[in-house]
Order: C-alpha cells, then sequence, then structure tokens
C-alpha cells in the first residue's frame, strides 16, 4: 500500500483514484471544484477542496509525506506547471503528471516531473499495436524497447510443455501468464504447463522477437 496525493479530479484523475484506491492505496485527492469530488465520497474519506497552485495550499498537505503525486489537471499547462514545480520545491518524493503536448512534456520533465503520461497518446499507440495484426489481443509497453503482448502459441508450442519449447532460448522471450479458453488466467506458469491451441499467451519479448513471431503466426495461418 503506497500514500498518494492526486491533484485533479476530471476524467484522468477519476479513473486514477478509484483504481488506486481498489487497490487499497491511501488516497487524498484535491480539486479546487467540490462537484468534482462528489461522486468519490463513498471511496475516499479524504477529499480537499482547494487550488493547488497556491504554495501554502500544498505546504499545508504535508507533500514529503506522500510516495507518489499525480498532478491530474488536464490541458491547463500553466497550472501544471506551477502545481510540478512547486511540488519538488516542496521535497515531492515522486511526480507523475499528464500532458498531451511533446514539447510541454519536455518542459514539464525539466521542471520537476519524474514521469509523464499522455493517455491520448498511449491509448492510440496500444491500438495501433493490437489491430496492426490478428494475432495480438492485447499490449502493454515497458522500456528499452520490451513489451508485454498477449498473443496465439506458435502450432509448435502447442501439445508441447513450455520448458520444452524453449522460448526463451530461442526467441528471448518470456511466458509471463496464460489465458484459457475457459477464462482461468495462469499467473508465471509452471514451466511443465502443456500449451494448448486455444491458449492465449502474455508473452514478454522485444519488437524485434516479436516481429519473428508475428511472421511465423501469419506463415502457419496461410
Amino acid at each position: 500500500m503506497k500514500s498518494v496525493l492526486i491533484i485533479g479530479l476530471g476524467d484522468f484523475g477519476h479513473h486514477l483514484c478509484k483504481k488506486l484506491v481498489n487497490m487499497n492505496n491511501d488516497v487524498l485527492i484535491v480539486d479546487k471544484r467540490e462537484e468534482r469530488m462528489e461522486d468519490l465520497a463513498d471511496i475516499v474519506s479524504d477529499r480537499i477542496v482547494a487550488d493547488c497552485t497556491s504554495v501554502t495550499v500544498l505546504q499545508q498537505l504535508g507533500i514529503s509525506d506522500y510516495d507518489i503525486c499525480f498532478v491530474c489537471v488536464g490541458s491547463d499547462f500553466k497550472s501544471n506547471l506551477v502545481i510540478v514545480s512547486q511540488l519538488k520545491e516542496l521535497g515531492a518524493k515522486y511526480i507523475v503528471t499528464e500532458t498531451d503536448d511533446e514539447l510541454l512534456e519536455k518542459l514539464l520533465l525539466n521542471n520537476g516531473a519524474d514521469e509523464t503520461i499522455n493517455p491520448n497518446k498511449d491509448s492510440a499507440t496500444r491500438l495501433a499495436v493490437r489491430y496492426s495484426s490478428s494475432h495480438i489481443y492485447d499490449y502493454r509497453p515497458l522500456r528499452d524497447g520490451y513489451s508485454i503482448y498477449e498473443i496465439s502459441p506458435l502450432n509448435e508450442w502447442v501439445g508441447k510443455s513450455i520448458i520444452d519449447c524453449k522460448i526463451r532460448e530461442k526467441y528471448d522471450a518470456y511466458i509471463v501468464a496464460v489465458y484459457e479458453v475457459d477464462g482461468k488466467v495462469d499467473v508465471v506458469p509452471n514451466p511443465h504447463a502443456v500449451i494448448k491451441s486455444d491458449d492465449r499467451l502474455m508473452i514478454l519479448a522485444s519488437e524485434k522477437t516479436i516481429s519473428i513471431l508475428l511472421k511465423k503466426l501469419d506463415k502457419q495461418e496461410k
């Protein structure tokens, strides 16, 4: 469980808040408009109506006590930059903010943000990857060129155990979960588990590796 501060309760802030609370984190939400927090009253007891562009307001929140500070003020770049800068000066441990502009992203990172999120860009990227191949059912980008892909199994894997397929040795890839047709999810599957034709595999791989696997999947479909 982490101590989390969320500043700004637009659509992104709302979804983030609900997810963090469901995962048993200790969350404080702050917005200058009370009506934005009304529907969260049943799940979040710590709510403050205030304008966080005021350094006095932020000082009263005890910023250094939070593990993560999320700044979710959307397109209001001036407020975003002011809040991020002040959070950093007040000793915030880790600051995550949202922006849909690459130039503004650089400014935010140079002025205190540890990480930026572009919800629209991230969603577009996931959709583009997902729908670029009939064999990709989902996609989660990671770092350094690696991602987690949900794909169909190769024919050469079907009926064999994960360890016998030698996926790591041949492709430098790792099966991190298996989605079975009945809805069961086997996370970090036993290496002796047998792969079935209707399984969907969550596989950690580089872009180069996934390209090779997709070409093989395309060939076996013909």
